[in-house]
């Protein structure tokens, strides 16, 4: 049976932490733990996922819950209430939801004060990280056959009706995620005709109806070509010259989102090495199942730009593709003769310099998972036995997650951003006394996470900026700061910093509130806008050299300004109002004396559905206007949202109407141990990405009842 460990560093000598690994989250697997009923118990949870996959396609992340639960022998012992049709919400109504609400969800608190919680992105992580342990020889060392068994359960789990794989778990089907989770499943054992309701044939058809392996984009292609499946000649030129010649160019390492930055690094130096895997009797197999013409009559040179158009959301220009291929046809073939051979050999240890840098700084976690087994691989390449690979090793359970629909990959994890907001929530309950121990045990992790020191040495030579005083999105030993995480946890800090010591413990000193304040503020650009991780300082067109066809956006950094309502890291135009009109109310903006408070009020108010609720498609992220949930649904955590926004906007001095109908439907969706139940994905990135948070749907309905309780009700 599966169990979730909490702060463990385990017994590993390559593995290493600046805060006794405070946020970590491991999963390991022990036949004999549990009892026969838990372990049913955990089966029938896996099965019933499985029944209605189609209907709810996020898991409602219930193992490591079972697992808190029965540890701390939560019962909800506060009486469930409803409200009927015509009856109108009490004081007392609302106080007993959000205790119940808020008991549940303090149950659920790790021993070190953090909340676990899955933080899954797409469903392309996992396929590279057993293609590289695959071509490593490491794959049934580090993932046993139970590991094994849970991976292909998540890829049965999230296939799509029609036989292929999604960007992530509620997209349409696209040939990249369609052949990295065949692969993966070819790799994991199963045979070109095997898997649960004929998985691997379903998946086969489809990238063979639609164009077959040559059409996967940009990404795929590189991954394909390093395990042998592809070939480079079919790839775009990733130079490692880059990481030395970048001054002659207008695009600098240092002017890159430090996202792609940290893909390009190990990607171009595995290129320049032209580096391919052990060509084993699986990958000729797979050459000859996955492309419509036979592998060695393929001209790769005519496939470089082909890209399926469930893939295409980012076209590129003829201009674009011209200036890849002139890099092939000159830059090229200078690079393989003397002199400039001498350069092709100096690149890569140039490049592998940046790379180490990069894992000895985040303590090998990376700083997302497409980076971290890139990073490990390039390690392996350049020494198979030597401690950097090592280190990596050490650091892969890190991004392993559990859920009832089997194993995925994911961040490492969204520590710091889910405590800093389940810590407001739980704030704004007004149940001090009774929730003192949680706020304690959290407030104690949130000062623990904050990053205390700048990367090491001369930082900013390794494109790199200031990180003192920042808070991460996972936990400290990440190390890279992010000015919404950095903002959240700051803002804690000043809510607990005046409540009684006595119930929430130590203050934080007030030197480290002003490192995170200089932050914040070193990342506020000219326009007011606030960038991600590093100031936005380049050139706007410069996107239009991103070589990625699937994502926008996504190679230079960009300052935001939630103002135009379009949320960059939820869903989609209802979170980015929400957190419009919070900061708008935190400046003294009103309705009456500002018309964005105005214009974003009426903008929620038209969406409100028929249940008192509202629902937005994870489609709005990628068509750029604003698009319902099918069905006119509605989404619990997004009406929370919307509910608080509108109580920031002063919509109950107005016409507290609506929001007594978002409350209600909040309050009698409540389930009966005081949990919420788990609706669509809210979370998002780069545009086409959407993240589960799965602590989300505890989080927003309980800090909006509590906002409601007590700014609607009680004046």
């Amino acid at each position: 049976m599966w169990r979730l460990n909490i702060a463990d560093g385990g017994n590993d000598p390559y593995i290493f932490s600046t805060n006794n690994f405070a946020g970590r989250q491991t999963w390991e697997f022990d036949p004999d733990n549990g009892t026969p009923e838990e372990r049913a118990e955990v089966e029938a949870a896996s099965e019933n996922f499985w029944k209605n996959r189609f209907q709810v396609r996020p898991s409602s992340d219930l193992l490591w819950r079972m697992q808190f639960l029965k540890e701390k022998r939560f019962k909800q012992t506060i009486r469930q209430v409803k409200v009927e049709n015509e009856e109108e919400i009490t004081d007392g109504t609302a106080t007993t939801t959000i205790r119940r609400a808020a008991h549940f969800f303090s149950a659920l608190q790790a021993s070190d004060g953090h909340w676990a919680g899955e933080n899954s992105r797409p469903l392309f992580p996992l396929p590279p990280l057993v293609i590289y342990l695959y071509i490593t020889g490491h794959l049934e060392t580090v993932f046993p056959r139970e590991y094994r068994k849970e991976m292909l359960r998540f890829m049965y789990c999230h296939q799509n009706e029609d036989g292929g794989w999604g960007l992530h778990v509620e997209g349409h089907s696209n040939m990249y995620c369609t052949i990295l989770n065949y692969i993966c499943m070819r790799i994991l054992g199963e045979g070109p005709d095997d898997g649960q309701d004929n998985t691997c044939s379903r998946g086969r058809k489809w990238i063979l109806d639609h164009g077959g392996a040559v059409s996967i984009p940009t990404w795929g292609k590189a991954r394909h070509s390093i395990l042998g499946s592809f070939d480079w000649a079919g790839c775009k030129s990733m130079p490692p010259e880059f990481w030395i010649l970048h001054s002659f160019l207008p695009l600098q390492p240092a002017k890159m989102w430090c996202y792609s930055r940290l893909v390009y690094m190990p990607m171009s130096y595995l290129y320049g090495k032209r580096f391919v895997g052990p060509i084993t009797p699986l990958v000729l197999e797979l050459r000859e199942e996955l492309f419509l013409q036979p592998y060695n009559e393929i001209n790769w040179k005519k496939v470089r730009h082909l890209c399926a158009k469930e893939d295409l959301y980012f076209p590129h220009f003829l201009i674009q593709d011209l200036v890849w291929d002139s890099i092939h046809i000159f830059t090229e073939p200078f690079l393989a003769r003397w002199p400039f051979n001498k350069l092709r050999e100096k690149a890569p240890e140039t490049t592998m310099k940046h790379i180490h840098y990069e894992d000895e700084n985040s303590r090998y976690i990376s700083i997302a998972c497409v980076e971290k087994v890139l990073s490990m691989l390039a390690c392996w390449v350049e020494d198979r036995y030597g401690d950097y690979f090592k280190k990596h090793l050490a650091r892969l359970p890190d991004y392993i997650w559990i859920g009832e629909d089997g194993r995925r990959c994911r961040s490492s994890g969204s520590q710091v951003w889910d405590t800093s907001l389940a810590l407001q929530a739980l704030i704004a309950c007004d149940l001090i006394n009774e929730l003192g121990p949680t706020l304690m045990k959290g407030y104690d992790f949130i000062k623990k996470s904050q990053v205390r020191d700048n990367p090491c040495g001369d930082f900013r030579s390794m494109y790199r900026h200031i990180s003192r005083g920042s808070w991460t999105f996972s936990e400290q030993d990440l190390g890279w700061q992010v000015s919404d995480c950095t903002a959240e946890g700051l803002k804690c800090c000043l809510l607990l910093i005046v409540l009684p010591p006595e119930i929430v413990g130590e203050k934080i000193e007030p030197e480290r509130l002003y490192d995170s304040v200089n932050v914040v503020l070193s990342l506020q650009s000219k326009n007011g806008g606030l960038s991600t991780c590093e100031p936005a300082q380049a050139s706007k067109w410069l996107e239009w050299l991103n070589p990625s066809e699937m994502f926008e956006d996504v190679l230079i950094e960009h300052d935001f300004k939630h103002l135009h309502r379009y949320g960059n890291w939820g869903i989609c135009f209802i979170y980015g109002t929400w957190f419009a009109l919070r900061g708008l109310a935190a400046a003294g903006k009103t309705y009456h004396n500002c018309l964005a408070v105005r214009k974003a009020a009426d903008f929620l108010l038209k969406l409100q559905l028929d249940d008192g609720g509202w629902g937005e498609s994870y489609l709005s992220c990628s068509d750029k206007k604003y698009i319902p949930l099918e069905g006119n649904r509605s989404n619990l955590v997004q009406t929370a949202w919307t509910l608080m926004g509108l109580i920031h906007s002063g919509q109950a001095e107005r016409d507290p109407t609506p929001l007594h109908r978002a409350a209600k439907l909040l309050i009698n969706s409540q389930m009966e141990d005081g949990d919420f139940p788990q609706h669509e994905i809210t979370g998002a990135s780069m545009r086409t990405l959407m993240i589960h948070y799965s602590n989300y749907r505890n989080i927003f309905p309980l800090w909006a009842l509590s906002e409601y309780r007590q700014r609607v009700l009680l004046p």
